[in-house]
């Protein structure tokens, strides 16, 4: 079986689209997921299954919305994927000063020339990003809030949802603790 990850867009922010996780949890071993476990409320569960990718992401948007009645985007990646996120990531080795972070935005598609446009014209301060593939890497050089690039994160669109470098770390380590 294929451990899997899915990073839920928008849920549990601002006390909006509100879900808890042991009922996601419940719901998602209801649809047939296997060892299903949910890291923190943005979002982030852990499962296997021996389905496509592609048939998975649409029965879990399909069920979340019956279920719950939200209707978002799931990204999906498996435990090698989420791997190598963490590999590539051109700011892993960087020591990050007081208030800098790391964040990482994982699309369901290859990154839109609309999206790379955008990104090109943003004001970005000393801010940093670097695309690959399916994923956008950022450095924040002050807080995020202040950012004038992450103000563009949320016209990156539906199909995308942003996590933290420290969430993303914690995911691969839970990923990793599933094959052993």
């Amino acid at each position: 079986m294929t451990i899997y990850i899915a990073l839920l867009r928008g849920i549990n922010v601002s006390g909006h689209n509100k879900i808890k996780m042991a009922e996601l949890k419940r719901t998602l071993e209801t649809m047939g997921l296997h060892r299903v476990q949910t890291y923190i409320q943005s979002g982030n569960v852990l499962f296997e299954s021996e389905e496509s990718p592609e048939t998975l992401r649409q029965r879990i948007e399909e069920e979340i919305r019956a279920v719950f009645g939200i209707s978002i985007t799931v990204v999906l990646r498996t435990a090698e994927e989420l791997e190598r996120i963490i590999t590539d990531c051109p700011y892993a080795d960087i020591p990050l000063a007081e208030g800098e972070s790391i964040h990482i935005s994982v699309l369901t598609e290859a990154t839109p020339q609309k999206v790379v446009d955008l990104l090109s014209a943003s004001e970005r301060d000393n801010d940093e990003y670097h695309i690959h593939g399916r994923e956008i890497y950022f450095l924040f050089r002050q807080s995020i809030l202040d950012s004038k690039l992450a103000k563009h994160l949320s016209k990156l669109g539906d199909t995308v949802t942003t996590r933290n470098w420290n969430t993303m770390n914690k995911l691969a380590a839970l990923a990793k603790a599933m094959q052993a």
